[in-house]
């Protein structure tokens, strides 16, 4: 099921994710759709907060992207990163490794806006599977880049965040009116609810 993704301005961006203590149907189910809707909306990762959920759980998918290339370990064994996705992290914890680099980013809840940021180039994670057993992966390059991003979602951390001031000057009109756009969104949501609960 494809679920709709929060635009900047929505307040659960913002909220620190809670940590998933029993991974049920419910949870997998959530993964599932999740996944769908990263891959419909064209995406290389997705984290809960963008559809509602402030819970420690995020997707990933970098397969599609064939010119910004990353590695991946998987328990300590190297795989191909395109044959490993999509990859679900619940409960991630990160340490970030190596060079900063500064890359293109964007992010499914702000369209059309894009930015250099600055990021690790590898990360190690440790996080639990959709079976609830913990693994580890080490990742470079974009892959680096999107857990770092999603991770960031799980804490309430947005890309604009990590901006410098003169591009998040440079977007601030662009940035107020989807702020605007949401807030509207979201009153426009409350009304409808409030009449049929009459």
């Amino acid at each position: 099921m494809i679920l709709e993704i929060l635009q900047f301005g929505d307040p659960i961006l913002r909220a620190k994710g809670e940590r998933i203590a029993k991974i049920d149907e419910r949870i997998r189910e959530l993964a599932r759709n999740m996944i769908e809707t990263m891959h419909d909306a064209h995406g290389v990762g997705l984290a809960a907060q963008q559809v509602g959920y402030p819970l420690q759980l995020t997707v990933l998918d970098i397969s599609a992207v064939d010119d910004r290339p990353s590695t991946l370990k998987l328990s300590g064994k190297d795989v191909d990163p395109k044959n490993a996705m999509p990859i679900v992290l619940i409960n991630p914890e990160i340490e970030l490794r190596g060079e900063t680099e500064i890359g293109v980013e964007g992010c499914l809840s702000f369209p059309e806006i894009t930015g250099d940021i600055e990021r690790s180039h590898s990360v190690l994670v440790r996080a639990q599977t959709l079976e609830g057993e913990m693994f580890q992966i080490e990742a470079s390059g974009l892959l680096a880049r999107a857990i770092q991003h999603e991770h960031d979602h799980l804490h309430g951390i947005l890309f604009i965040d990590r901006m410098n001031s003169a591009a998040k000057a440079a977007l601030s009109s662009r940035l107020k009116r989807l702020q605007k756009e949401t807030r509207r969104g979201i009153r426009h949501r409350e009304e409808i609810a409030s009449e049929s609960v009459l």
